[in-house]
């Protein structure tokens, strides 16, 4: 699944995707991102959805352009 990166919180290590197939966004750890620490807001990611007892997350995130 491809998204937008909408907010990245530096200082805690997590932000939100937004992408078009969702209306809500999606929590994504720094943890899940496999091509670099941390994302910043615009960039545009790849990754794929896991499901938690707290709702959905990205999982296996990677920038495709920045």
């Amino acid at each position: 699944m491809k998204g937008v990166v909408k907010k990245w919180l530096y200082d805690h290590g997590f932000g939100f995707i937004k992408t078009n197939e969702s209306r809500k966004d999606i929590f994504c750890h720094s943890r899940d991102v496999k091509n670099c620490y941390d994302l910043d807001s615009g960039d545009i990611v790849d990754f794929e959805i896991e499901k938690t007892d707290k709702g959905v997350r990205a999982v296996n995130v990677k920038i495709v352009y920045n």
